[in-house]
């Protein structure tokens, strides 16, 4: 009965994205019994060079369906009512479109949860890259009393050894008594690295030519993103991400609220207030912006660039008025929804 709510699922969101995901199969013995290896067939537009599967981790369809049923099980909280889904929802490409997060009785994060779509494509994962894998970013809201509310990984381990039929699937994929938190990551992240999104109008022009795809003012919008607008100094490659660390000026203007950042993890100087560049993919569907969701509108993120930012002795070189007019703004925000 899970399997079968699962795969239902599995149908909402994959339409939620203009490029599907496919994948290829080749049989492949991993763990305990004979496995269906998966490789994510890239859509149009994506660098599949770029996409990362870690040699520890070969993806296979059991395991992207094992990672499925524990990524949308409320039961893996303290008191079953937070999924991973409940911050990463499908039919907000795996966002929850609130400012900050809210887990385990209705408490709040401090900061928005990013989108999970297109992570095979990074190494160092949350706002701040204190995760240094997907597979470690997998397992990380598990022990903490905010988010799914256990009080370490072993609690959820117990938990989910509590749940009929986990057992048996964990020993199909990993073997006897492989039950552990480093094989839920796995799961996990296998999962996630399904979740892919290309075959935009902007790649269907920019790739194929299809001069109809998106409209004149996207056009004009493309050469301001690569051009005046210095979009793509950070905003580059396939996933419109470079992956990095900027400080851009937020929380700047309000010093009792400001995070840290980057400077937690690194403890170098030239990070803090830093945070990861997020995708641009799907954008329309992850408001609000920011790492702490300040910004309900692409207007408004793209006023913040505009003027400069906020001045702060980190903030990034690379952070300079623009000085866009109206009608570029309305340009550069055709662009940017043609994504």
């Amino acid at each position: 009965d899970m399997m079968g709510k699962m795969l239902g699922i599995k149908v909402r969101w994959i339409s939620v994205f203009a490029g599907l995901f496919f994948l290829t199969s080749i049989p492949m013995v991993h763990g305990a019994t004979s496995q269906v290896s998966y490789r994510p067939e890239m859509p149009l537009g994506l660098d599949d060079e770029a996409f990362k599967v870690p040699a520890d981790n070969p993806i296979t369809k059991e395991k992207v369906e094992l990672g499925r049923l524990l990524f949308f099980d409320k039961r893996l909280s303290a008191n079953n009512t937070i999924a991973c889904a409940s911050c990463h929802i499908p039919a907000l490409a795996f966002t929850d479109g609130q400012p900050v997060s809210t887990g385990i009785n209705s408490q709040q994060g401090g900061r928005s949860a990013p989108t999970a779509i297109n992570r095979g494509f990074s190494t160092a994962q949350f706002w701040d890259g204190r995760a240094g894998t997907l597979e470690d970013q997998s397992i990380g809201p598990f022990a903490n009393l905010i988010e799914h509310g256990f009080t370490s990984h072993d609690e959820l381990i117990k938990k989910i050894n509590s749940i009929k039929g986990y057992k048996k699937l964990f020993s199909d994929v990993y073997g006897v008594n492989k039950l552990t938190k480093e094989n839920v990551g796995r799961a996990i992240a296998s999962f996630q690295r399904t979740l892919v999104s290309g075959n935009s109008p902007f790649d269907r022009f920019d790739y194929d030519g299809d001069q109809g795809a998106i409209s004149e003012s996207a056009k004009r919008g493309k050469k301001l993103f690569f051009d005046k607008a210095r979009c793509n100094l950070c905003h580059m490659g396939t996933n419109f991400s470079d992956e990095q660390f900027h400080n851009v000026g937020i929380g700047w203007d309000d010093s009792d609220t400001l995070d840290l950042g980057r400077y937690r993890v690194s403890k170098n100087e030239k990070d803090l207030g830093a945070f990861k560049t997020p995708t641009l993919r799907e954008i329309t569907k992850t408001a609000p912006y920011m790492h702490d969701g300040r910004f309900a509108t692409l207007e408004a993120v793209i006023k913040h660039y505009n003027e400069g930012g906020v001045k702060n002795p980190f903030l990034d070189n690379q952070i300079i008025p623009l000085n866009l007019s109206d009608s570029e703004i309305k340009d550069l925000l055709s662009m940017l929804r043609s994504l």
